[in-house]
C-alpha cells in the first residue's frame, strides 16, 4: 500500500497548495538570483568607481600640467638656458609622470570588471530545469468553447 492509500497526513495535498507551494518555491528562487546578482554588481561598482575616480584623478592632474608646460616652453625660448623656465619644465614633466601612473592604476581596475558570472549560471540552470517541466493536459469543458477571448 502506498502512502496515499494508508492516509498519511500530508501526502495527499490539493492543487491550490501545490500553486501555493510551486508560487513560493518560485518567488523564493527569484529572491535567491536578485540577491546573488546584487552582491557579484556591487563588487564590479565597487571596482568601476575606484577606476573611474583615478581616471578623473589623471585627467585633473593633466590638465593643471598644461599650464605649468606652456609657461615653462614660454620662459625656455626667453631664456635659452638652465633657468626658471627648466624648473616649470621639471614639475610639468612630474605632473605628466603622475599622471600617466595613475592612469595606468584606472586601466588595472576597469580590466578587473567582469560580468555576474554565478548570477548568469544559476539563471541558465535555472531556464533549463523550468523548460524541463511540462504542464499537465487540461480537460475541455463545453463552457469552454462558447467563450471569446482577445489577443491583444
Amino acid at each position: 500500500m502506498s502512502a496515499v492509500d494508508q492516509g498519511a497526513p500530508g501526502a495527499e495535498r490539493t492543487l491550490g497548495q501545490l500553486v501555493a507551494s510551486a508560487t513560493a518555491e518560485m518567488s523564493a528562487l527569484v529572491h535567491d538570483e536578485i540577491a546573488l546578482a546584487k552582491v557579484e554588481i556591487k563588487q564590479d561598482v565597487k571596482r568601476a568607481g575606484i577606476g573611474s575616480g583615478a581616471a578623473i584623478v589623471a585627467g585633473v592632474l593633466v590638465l593643471f600640467s598644461l599650464p605649468v608646460l606652456s609657461f615653462a616652453a614660454a620662459y625656455g625660448i626667453h631664456n635659452l638656458g638652465l633657468g626658471l623656465a627648466w624648473s616649470f619644465l621639471i614639475v610639468g614633466g612630474a605632473f605628466w609622470l603622475l599622471a600617466g601612473l595613475i592612469g595606468l592604476l584606472a586601466v588595472a581596475k576597469f580590466k578587473k570588471v567582469k560580468p555576474p558570472v554565478k548570477t548568469i549560471e544559476s539563471v541558465k540552470q535555472t531556464a533549463a530545469l523550468v523548460g524541463t517541466v511540462k504542464p499537465h493536459p487540461r480537460p475541455v469543458s463545453d463552457q469552454a468553447v462558447g467563450v471569446a477571448r482577445s489577443s491583444s
